[in-house]
């Protein structure tokens, strides 16, 4: 079973890009959630926190690649979070509702539907997925009631060279959390049970995976006895032995999954300490993963891919919080501090 696991992950490293994201979610005690997640890429992405107000009119990117020929909209919530390029689009955000989640890079698995020159109007371009979402639900229900009834078009994203291949991950004050791909040109929505997002292979892939490692846990194992004889571990910690520690997508995914279901309940505050923590282990050095332009990974780029940016969101008190490879001081943005109810965007340099 394992060989055969490994097949399928090296079938999909032949054509694979840059793409490191890990993203998670914890649940608290007094009925709370934080959402964490970090963001890595071959070439920066320029990030900075953009703050939509409510009220503000976005233009559909259609079939033909032109703003305003897709599906356009005015924004019913205001939303924090991180763009890409300086463009009015969120790669991850948090919403006044208390709806989270983020985009998570999907080269190989990425395939969005194919709405005919009628329907471009009632479709959005990839990139526009999450700042579509998040200013218009509130909750999962919503989305998952929204999604099948407009399209996802492939228009190309001139910054990022090509189409914007993702899937993104969601979660609200509900409880809910939910994995929204585009696979084989079809829409795939998968309620998840861990909160638990990385890159390539496909959720399903992941999530059957995990049971390859119902092992481990974090309660150290008893010593071994043979024969009378006690045959003790070298140091605590022996409960998470074998637990995957590579930048591969799927060992990123049993690591974040493993820590996320051994975290014990706690409050809020408490588990928003423990996001930061947790997301630490998947802080890619620079240097640790060098895109060699003639590997064959990268597609092309001869660059070094690394974790640009952190955040973790706080459904409870819709707190906004985010460090940067460049500035790894936290700048924390709140729905207080900013007029929700302004007649254009907000940007604030993640230097500040």
């Amino acid at each position: 079973m394992r060989l055969k696991i490994w097949l399928v992950i090296l079938s999909f490293l032949g054509t694979t890009v840059a793409q490191a994201c890990t993203s998670i979610v914890l649940n608290s005690t007094d009925n709370g959630r934080v959402y964490a997640r970090t963001m890595e890429f071959g070439i920066p992405l320029k990030s900075a926190v953009l703050i939509t107000p409510r009220g503000y009119d976005f233009k559909g990117v259609g079939i033909d690649g032109a703003p305003g020929s897709g599906k356009n909209w005015t924004s019913k919530y205001a939303v924090i979070g991180a763009n890409a390029f300086g463009l009015p689009i969120y790669v991850d955000g948090l919403n006044e509702a208390g709806l989270a989640g983020g985009l998570l890079n999907a080269p190989n698995t990425a395939l969005y539907q194919n709405p005919t020159q009628a329907q471009s109007a009632n479709s959005i371009a990839s990139q526009q997925l999450l700042v579509y979402v998040l200013t218009n639900f509130a909750n999962v229900a919503e989305v998952k009631n929204a999604l099948p009834k407009m399209f996802v078009n492939s228009s190309p994203l001139k910054e990022w060279g090509g189409v914007a291949k993702s899937r993104m991950t969601l979660h609200d004050t509900t409880g809910a959390s939910l994995v929204v791909e585009y696979l084989d040109a079809k829409l795939v929505m998968t309620d998840n049970a861990i909160g638990t997002m990385t890159n390539d292979p496909a959720f399903s892939w992941h999530l059957q995976n995990i049971g390859n490692y119902a092992n481990l846990s974090g309660t150290d194992k008893k010593p071994m006895v043979f024969n009378d004889q006690k045959f003790m571990a070298a140091s605590s910690g022996n409960g998470l032995h074998g637990l995957p520690g590579s930048f591969l997508s799927p060992d990123r995914f049993i690591r974040a999954s493993m820590l996320v279901m051994n975290t014990p309940p706690a409050t809020t505050d408490t588990q928003e300490r423990r996001a930061w923590h947790i997301m630490n282990n998947f802080d890619i050095p620079y240097g640790a993963i060098h895109l060699d332009s003639s590997s064959g990974y990268g597609g092309g780029v001869n660059s070094y891919e690394y974790t640009e940016w952190t955040v973790v969101a706080n459904l409870k008190t819709k707190t906004y919080k985010i460090r940067s490879f460049e500035n790894p001081g936290v700048l924390t943005v709140t729905f207080s501090e900013a007029d929700m109810n302004s007649k254009s965007l907000k940007s604030i340099p993640l230097l500040k």
